[in-house]
């Protein structure tokens, strides 16, 4: 059971609301440094207090709400943290009037925020931290104590990263028993690694049985290389969920009899709202295996099953149980091969999304005709969309008026990525001009699709104007020596929001594609004239471009 993790592997791009950064909590402890110290309806109905010691209470306040809302999203994450973000403002405000409500009289007494807020104990427990190795059963002993301290209030436990053996999980079962009621989160990700299957196995088993019966709502076993017999190990475990949030199976050796196991062992989905199963060989016949999985979990709100090796029949399989899904926000599907049939299925499941806010469908084959009508069905849902990937699928110019019409309707989109496809100048440019009411885009990926210097430079001047861009990638692509010359030029002022250019082949030309080499040879005028026509193309925006700016 000698598994590895793909390191390597790009995590998806992801909007997310916690934690603050450290100049917005700075901010708010200024805030409420003034809230305390100047005349307010609070302060005068009960005192104010002085520069200093409002500074000090603040951050004191600041500190414990911080506190509070971020356990809060480590034992019920939602996927942006808007929740914690709401409980942080509410603590502060709470506490903020506790203060002043408990403020003396006396000019001689300081009130304490540890007087107004409860002592937070720990409630995570992690061993992942430090070097990978081998756990035995002298320092599982160790490592594991605080977990006997009686009126423990750890309720998320992390073993991963640290390889068990089957002395150590013998010290580590009946602790975890004795914790079995009490915990929400358990993440046994890549805690076996290097040892042989007899003894992983044999791990797993008493594991398993040891947190049978437990109530919980997050389940890691992703890096473990299960197969068929490693999820049947852990079937006591599986079996005994019944209310299962989020459950993750990623880089788990997924074949389709470890797919079939899954869908037999874990019966109760209905409150599922993530469910991962990326880096597996899943296959069509264990995509479809996974679908029923899908189909029984109507409140899914996250799935990934990407680089699963997935085709068409398993593909359309998929896609059909996901239009059953009407509370997704994040769909991932990369790497598979599923083919322009797919798209067209996949299609008609995302007309049904209207809370779609990331989709990654990069790799997947789908050509223009999938593309087409991809675009098509999110012109008209998702209106909140912040992500679409759909890099390596062939898609052409001719997609290109779909996927700039769809796209003119996605007001609150933060990051466009369409690399490794062949749209060329004139779709590129028709895209362009579908971006420029944009004012939350961040990032665009062009790369490798067969671009020259005007649809270069049309693309650059767009993503230029917007405030919040960090990032334009067109390496890869057939730009003249003068053309990335002008491109650094339009960004001198910010060299770091243009990509590397080491992979532009100035020479470049595609077999047979003699007009281009043609255009490319010096006559400037040609990539003018180009540009001056694509840019005036009627770009449809059926649906409103007036949405809110973002939340």
């Amino acid at each position: 059971m000698d598994a590895t993790t793909d390191n390597s592997q790009r995590r998806p791009f992801s909007i997310k609301l916690w934690p603050p950064s450290e100049n917005t909590r700075k901010m708010l402890v200024e805030r409420m440094t003034n809230n305390l110290s100047s005349p307010t309806i609070f302060t005068r109905k009960y005192r104010s207090l002085s520069k200093e010691e409002a500074a000090k209470n603040a951050e004191e306040i600041e500190d414990a709400a911080f506190t509070i809302a971020n356990q809060h999203y480590e034992k019920e994450p939602d996927g942006d943290g808007s929740s914690a973000v709401q409980l942080y403002a509410r603590e502060c405000s709470k506490l903020i009037l506790e203060i002043l409500k408990k403020t003396p009289k006396s000019e001689d007494k300081e009130i304490s925020i540890s007087e107004v807020v409860p002592t937070v104990q720990e409630t995570f427990f992690d061993i992942s931290k430090g070097k990978r190795a081998f756990i035995e059963a002298e320092e599982a002993q160790e490592l594991l104590k605080p977990l006997k301290e009686p009126g423990n209030s750890y309720s998320k436990i992390c073993f991963s990263n640290r390889s068990f053996g089957i002395d150590a999980a013998r010290i580590a079962g009946p602790i975890l028993a004795t914790l079995k009621d009490q915990l929400k989160e358990v993440d046994l990700s890549d805690f076996v690694a290097g040892r042989n299957e007899a003894e992983a196995l044999d791990v797993m088993n008493i594991f398993s049985e040891a947190l049978e019966g437990s109530n919980l709502k997050f389940l890691n076993l992703s890096d473990n290389a299960l197969g068929e017999k490693g999820v049947r190990a852990f079937g006591k475990l599986l079996q005994s969920q019944t209310n299962l949030e989020e459950l993750f199976l990623m880089n788990d050796g997924i074949s389709q009899e470890a797919a079939n196991a899954v869908s037999e062992l874990v019966p109760s989905t209905e409150k599922l709202k993530v469910l991962h199963f990326h880096n597996n060989m899943t296959g069509d016949e264990g995509a479809v295996a996974i679908a029923e999985i899908v189909k029984r979990s109507p409140l899914l709100e996250d799935f990934r099953c990407s680089s699963t090796r997935v085709g068409s029949e398993g593909g359309s399989a998929l896609c059909e149980a996901l239009g059953m899904c009407s509370h997704l926000k994040k769909l991932d599907l990369r790497d598979n091969m599923f083919g322009p049939e797919v798209g067209l299925v996949l299609s008609k499941a995302l007309s049904k999304h209207e809370n779609l806010k990331e989709i990654y469908l990069s790799y997947l084959n789908v050509e223009d005709e999938g593309a087409i009508a991809i675009a098509n069905a999110l012109q008209d849902s998702a209106p909140s969309l912040a992500v679409l990937e759909m890099a390596g699928n062939d898609i052409t110019a001719e997609a290109a008026s779909a996927i700039a019409s769809c796209i003119a309707a996605k007001q609150l989109l933060a990051k466009l990525s369409l690399g490794e496809n062949e749209l060329k100048d004139e779709g590129v440019i028709q895209i362009a001009k579908a971006l420029e009411g944009h004012k939350h885009l961040i990032e665009v990926d062009m790369s490798s699709n067969a671009l020259r210097r005007a649809g270069a430079r049309v693309l650059a001047q767009t993503v230029l104007q917007k405030d919040e861009f960090k990032l334009l990638n067109v390496n890869g692509n057939f730009i003249s020596e003068e053309g990335v010359d002008e491109l650094k030029e339009i960004f001198k002022k910010s060299p770091e929001m243009l990509a590397s250019l080491e992979d532009n082949d100035p020479e470049g030309e595609e077999e047979g594609d003699e007009e281009d080499e043609e255009k490319e040879s010096g006559d400037e005028d040609v990539e003018d004239e180009l540009e001056s026509k694509l840019k005036n193309l009627d770009v449809k925006q059926e649906a409103s471009v007036d949405a809110p700016d973002s939340n």
